[in-house]
């Protein structure tokens, strides 16, 4: 079973910016999605095996991006321009394949969900 492992999340204003970061081992297709009680879990951004294929969510396109560091073993999510309604648990996952999705049937392995809080 694969193990990823996330970190970063915390207490952020609205407009700021914070970076979650993911330990993955292997070669993965990778994605982030969030999701917050009632709701159901929603796709944020996805990078495939080659990094320059990554796809993102409308609402976070131009203030998310998802870079990814094969030396480090390492998947990131940079977040800016945070708004309120984007408090949520936030939760890396791991894919089979080649190219960034963001349907989340997609991922079989995920991690334990890091907290992100946007409020003044």
């Amino acid at each position: 079973q694969l193990q990823l492992v996330e970190s970063g999340g915390g207490l952020v204003q609205p407009g700021g910016s914070l970076r979650l970061s993911c330990a993955v081992s292997g070669r993965y297709v990778m994605g982030w999605f969030r999701h917050s009680p009632g709701q159901g879990r929603g796709a944020v951004a996805a990078i495939g095996l080659q990094s320059d294929n990554r796809t993102y969510a409308d609402s976070v396109k131009g203030r998310f991006t998802i870079p990814r560091d094969y030396a480090n073993k390492m998947v990131y999510l940079q977040m800016d321009i945070l708004k309120t309604e984007e408090s949520d648990v936030y939760y890396c996952a791991a894919g089979r394949g080649y190219s960034a999705t963001l349907v989340v049937e997609e991922y079989i392995h995920w991690g334990q969900g890091t907290q992100v809080t946007v409020s003044s």
